[in-house]
């Protein structure tokens, strides 16, 4: 009678126990399938938003760099002499800066002028011209069209003077395009950018609905704003909800079981699991997200997915912060690099005015052709940072590791520097060595010169009185050579200090932006000396000064003792009935030479091309020299410097380049040329190197 009395209760405690695990079975499935939803609605939302933001960074260099075309005063002027050869030059050269296949301009009466295409783009003229009545509202736009060769992207602007900022419809001189095509090269690169699939579909495409797939459509719409394609962006979706129903239905039996084992453990197996799963469905509580990863079965894989999606949610506001980031100081890096660029071309274009449209003396007329020379050196300057701090972006600059005379190199620099500081009211000191190099190192002797030369000229730029010091010190037992760089100048505040050695930034201050600078010679000296091997570090005080350290590994060459060698200055000296040939293409570089060299008893006979070149010498034994441009039509100075050694071994041949960087002073050097000259022309450089070769050319023969 006991057990007809128990087993009733029995069975009414499993019947109750089921029908309350099946309703709170339908509760989980639920919130799963909400959650499921909500994750999937989320991340496609996100995704979209960041195909979005990454779109409208692709397109931003384009769009300013048009906007910084149309807006020159030069373009006006071509739109109204159809100059082919300027815009050949100058417009036709800028393909690769804006990443295009076609780059078009029309007059102001909307008629086709000329074109600078890819081969993939053969077409001649197809822009419509309602498109640039619309421009004259908006002033640049980018819209899509097709042509022959398939879809292409265009970005076009209203070409305007300097004066109109606003790009008044009145002063519209005419229009320019840049068309790049959507093949699959186009393709590819969007898909590296977004880190996803794409794909171009038609304007009506539906995209299926798949779990394991978020999908997102830019459209593709024409000047007259209608969709004439779109692209299809996708990515695989890794948050999976398929597990979670099956661990159900293992969860009803293992209830059973436990049921029968212990009904004690429902509320630690389902209930205290399930309200977390609620607190994080309602609140996204992290803490609720961190126990539910630590319970048992399956509810710690639910854990995992909720963190998952929590962690990716972070990664898309980091991307965002950083992308941002990255706009403002792109942003700010072209604002500062205009400021740079235009202040010395001001200067140049300023006061060249003043020489030639005013009557001023010899003494103002030296004057002011000082302040021109000095701009343009400090605009060479800018262009050759530029130019290094690509290459060392793009990896293209690998170190030159020769023997080097350690103590020589030290001493040469301090000469040289000694001498461009004499109007300053500082005092430069090289301090001596305790431990000097006896031997020879291995190292990249131009890199580690650059890298000194840049931390003296900054010690000396921010040092208006007091002291630079700068020397080295062998570490003999860590295989370390230790440099050190220090003044009494302004000093760097400490929160600067993680930012110092970043590209493009510099500290605001008064003083920075007085003395002018893109910010990147720190950010070069610290790429060279990772190359070399080493590290470099700061401390510093506003108001005490700067110490820059950095060092590189210790390597001696041969254990063969060194002396080192002294410091001495050439004079220049008059060579008479010296024959000199010039290899120059461009007349107004060569009208330089004449006019630097018209005082001096040199002959002087011209080559317009290498070809040229290499005939004059082999035909011609009296020439006693060559001054043998890099970059020239038909054959370059490096080919022809190839065939004119074998036959004239030893005639000194002098490469003139507009390339300064240390890998292409090398390259000069390595194919065989005696020695070499930058672009723009330096007189001093010019008549010690004529002095030095002609010389040396002279006591050969005797």
């Amino acid at each position: 009678m006991k057990v007809k009395k128990t087993f009733p209760k029995i069975l009414w405690l499993i019947i109750s126990s089921s029908i309350f695990f099946i309703i709170l079975y339908f509760a989980l499935f639920y919130y799963t399938k909400k959650a499921e939803k909500q994750v999937y609605s989320d991340s496609v939302e996100q995704f979209e938003n960041e195909i979005h933001k990454l779109l409208d960074l692709e397109s931003k260099p384009v769009l300013v760099a048009i906007n910084n075309d149309t807006n020159w005063d030069e373009f006006v002027d071509f739109i109204a002499s159809k100059d082919r050869e300027w815009f050949d030059e100058t417009i036709g050269n800028e393909l690769e800066i804006y990443d295009a296949d076609y780059l078009g301009a029309y007059d102001v009466d909307k008629r086709f002028i000329i074109r600078t295409p890819t081969p993939s783009i053969k077409t001649l003229d197809f822009i419509p011209k309602q498109a640039m009545d619309l421009l004259n509202k908006e002033g640049i736009k980018k819209f899509y069209l097709r042509i022959p060769e398939g879809l292409v992207e265009i970005t076009g602007a209203a070409i305007h003077p300097s004066d109109d900022p606003l790009k008044n419809k009145t002063k519209t001189s005419g229009y320019f395009f840049v068309v790049r095509l959507i093949d699959q090269e186009f393709i590819d690169n969007l898909e590296r950018i977004t880190n996803s699939e794409m794909q171009l579909v038609a304007a009506d495409y539906k995209a299926s609905d798949k779990k394991n797939k978020i999908s997102s459509i830019y459209q593709l719409k024409d000047s007259e704003d209608k969709v004439i394609g779109e692209l299809l962006f996708q990515r695989d979706f890794e948050v999976y909800f398929e597990n979670t129903i099956n661990m159900l239905y293992v969860i009803i039996i293992a209830f059973f079981v436990s049921l029968l084992v212990n009904l004690i453990y429902t509320r630690t197996l389902v209930y205290h699991p399930l309200d977390l799963v609620r607190r994080v469905l309602e609140t996204g509580n992290k803490k609720a997200i961190k126990l539910l990863k630590e319970s048992n079965g399956e509810f710690s894989y639910i854990g995992n997915l909720f963190e998952e999606n929590n962690n990716q949610k972070l990664e898309l506001i980091t991307a965002k912060i950083k992308a941002e980031e990255s706009d403002r100081l792109k942003s700010s890096f072209l604002a500062n690099l205009s400021h740079e660029i235009r202040t010395p071309m001001n200067a140049i274009n300023g006061f060249t005015d003043l020489i030639l449209n005013t009557d001023i003396n010899e003494t103002e007329k030296l004057e002011y052709l000082n302040v021109i020379e000095k701009s343009g050196k400090n605009l060479v300057s800018i262009i050759d940072d530029l130019i290094e701090m690509s290459k060392i972006d793009s990896n293209q600059i690998t170190p030159n590791f020769t023997l080097v005379n350690l103590e020589s190199c030290v001493n040469e620099l301090y000469e040289t520097i000694k001498v461009t500081i004499q109007n300053k009211d500082i005092e430069f000191i090289l301090i001596k060595s305790s431990l000097p190099a006896e031997f020879n190192i291995v190292t990249d002797d131009i890199k580690l010169k650059q890298v000194i030369i840049n931390l003296l000229t900054n010690a000396i730029k921010f040092t208006d009185k007091g002291m630079v010091t700068f020397g080295y010190e062998i570490d003999e037992k860590n295989k370390q050579i230790h440099f050190t760089v220090r003044d009494t100048g302004l000093g760097i505040d400490a929160e600067e200090h993680q930012n110092i050695f970043d590209r493009f930034k510099r500290v605001d201050s008064d003083v920075s932006i007085k003395v002018g600078g893109l910010g990147l010679g720190l950010a070069i000296s610290k790429a060279y000396v990772e190359l070399l091997g080493g590290s470099i570090t700061l401390e510093s005080k506003v108001g005490e000064g700067s110490t820059f350290y950095f060092s590189i590994p210790l390597k001696y060459a041969k254990m063969e003792h060194i002396t080192v060698r002294s410091i001495n200055n050439l004079e220049v000296t008059k060579s008479d009935d010296k024959l000199i040939l010039i290899a120059e293409d461009d007349n107004i570089n060569f009208l330089l030479f004449q006019k630097m060299m018209q005082n001096k008893n040199y002959q002087i006979i011209r080559a317009v091309n290498g070809q040229e070149a290499v005939e004059v010498c082999l035909n011609n034994p009296n020439i006693d020299l060559v001054l043998m441009d890099i970059k020239m039509p038909i054959m370059n100075g490096f080919e022809a410097i190839e065939r004119i050694q074998p036959i004239r071994p030893t005639l000194p041949i002098i490469a003139q380049t507009a390339y300064s960087s240390s890998d292409d002073k090398a390259k000069i050097e390595a194919a065989g040329f005696t020695d070499y000259i930058t672009k723009p022309l330096n007189r001093e450089r010019l008549f010690e190197l004529l002095t030095t070769y002609l010389e040396e050319k002279g006591k050969n023969e005797v």
